[in-house]
């Protein structure tokens, strides 16, 4: 798991990324398409075409930082593109790498009864 200070901004470029692209291609992409600086410590979260495969980019102060993520089964859920970019909380981001509904999540096991 990405250890994300709490403190951080997490971005979702929502609609479809070139998951060619390495660091320096999304991080210009930040900057030319969302308008936001790379370098300011947020998290940003990019999907591609088939939506099995994210990278994450984040610069932590020390130096930028580059993940990928691709999951065997099933797609990540992400924003329709009329959304634009959204913000989501670092929890959601956990939620979102275990391949979880993060918009709504829902406990699939309840206790009946303690002990």
């Amino acid at each position: 798991m990405i250890p994300v200070p709490s403190q951080v901004r997490i971005w979702l470029a929502v609609g479809r990324t070139d998951m060619r692209r390495g660091m320096q291609g999304l991080a210009l992409q930040v900057q030319e398409t969302l308008g936001r600086d790379p370098h300011a410590g947020d998290i940003y979260v990019f999907r591609g075409r088939s939506g099995n495969l994210i990278k994450i980019i984040w610069h932590d102060g020390l130096g930028m930082s580059l993940y990928a993520k691709r999951l065997e089964k099933g797609r990540f859920l992400w924003p329709s593109p009329a959304d634009g970019m959204v913000s989501i909380s670092p929890a959601q981001l956990a939620y979102m790498l275990d391949g979880i509904d993060w918009r709504n999540p829902v406990h699939t096991f309840r206790p009946q009864r303690a002990g």
